[in-house]
């Protein structure tokens, strides 16, 4: 099979098209033909090993030492099961499924293997491969910060710092689901987007700053790793709660910190991947309550130019590769 190769830590160009061994699933797996993945900022960062503050040697350990330990990257794909082992009793040859890969990444390749009672669900009947492609890592990471960590209710103001992203698009649409008040904040060229996501409040950030209102939020949620707690404290309300993505070392010293102090808290975190909130996303998909940003498609030949673009880091939602025509739904 033909699978996106990075043999090496660097530039775009470090990326290949190869082939390698055609996967066969264990007693317990489903075998996935890709037909559609993505390219996130993790992509990048694992292929560039760009890592938060305080990281760099636990990550150079995990991700490998000299060159990287998992060679094709990839963390979420839509497509079709081709095979399943002979435990498996959840899905069936033929099912179209959409999956979070996680930390074994393997999604940028004709095929991939997970297990059945991974982050795998049937496909949302009203979008497309592509679109399901785009679902589970922004998806599942507002999730699992806007209802796990933050615990959004109906009638809370809510902050999305990022709102254009690939998670901030999502948290901007599953706040406004929970019925908070949701503000985001992005850069002139995105404000139509987030406003047309169901954002009640847009914020440009190349011309002005939220903190400077006076308005308080109960939830601040960073969907870009961009500020920090010292920065947004003083728009949280005295119980409120600053999330980010950013896992630096600074953000989890100072969670530890606000957890013991009371008032305002900063939590950060890596949220598990379930199948069970990948069905909640398909649910939601289909009632028409969330629905995916797709900013660019490349083919799967042009991975580099993908990398390059998303690199650059203005993307808008996802930037989605496909290994099918799109023909098929």
């Amino acid at each position: 099979m033909k699978a996106i190769v990075c043999s090496q830590y660097g530039p775009p160009e470090v990326l290949q098209l190869k082939e390698v061994e055609k996967p066969t699933p264990k007693d317990n797996e489903v075998l996935i033909r890709v037909l559609a993945t993505t390219v996130a900022s993790g992509d990048v960062r694992a292929r560039s090993f760009t890592v938060p503050q305080g990281y760099w040697l636990p990550a150079r350990i995990s991700m490998g030492i000299s060159k990287p330990r998992k060679k094709i990257l990839g963390t979420e794909l839509a497509g079709e099961i081709e095979a399943v082992g002979k435990d498996v009793t959840r899905f069936r040859k033929g099912d179209h499924v959409f999956a979070a890969v996680g930390f074994g990444p393997g999604a940028h390749a004709e095929y991939r293997c997970l297990p059945e009672d991974g982050a795998v669900a049937i496909k949302p009947a009203n979008l497309t491969y592509e679109q399901a492609a785009a679902l589970p890592f922004g998806g599942l990471t507002a999730v699992f910060f806007l209802r796990e960590k933050g615990n959004v209710q109906r009638g809370q103001k809510v902050l999305i710092i990022g709102a254009s992203g690939s998670v901030g698009t999502y948290a901007v649409q599953l706040a406004k689901f929970y019925g908070a008040e949701v503000t985001g904040v992005c850069s002139t060229r995105n404000l139509e987007l987030v406003k047309s996501l169901g954002a009640d409040t847009v914020v440009d950030y190349t011309k002005d700053d939220f903190t400077r209102h006076g308005e308080t939020y109960d939830v601040i949620f960073d969907a870009v790793g961009k500020s920090s707690f010292a920065q947004c404290k003083g728009s949280l309300e005295q119980s409120g709660v600053f999330l980010t993505v950013e896992m630096a070392l600074p953000n989890i010293l100072t969670m530890l910190w606000t957890s013991m102090a009371g008032g305002k808290k900063l939590i950060t975190g890596v949220g598990p991947e379930k199948a069970e909130d990948l069905v909640f996303l398909k649910e939601l998909a289909e009632a028409g309550k969330i629905k995916p940003v797709i900013d660019r498609r490349y083919p799967f030949e042009e991975i580099v130019e993908a990398h390059k673009y998303v690199g650059r880091g203005h993307k808008r939602g996802n930037v989605v590769i496909t290994l099918d025509d799109g023909s098929q739904s």
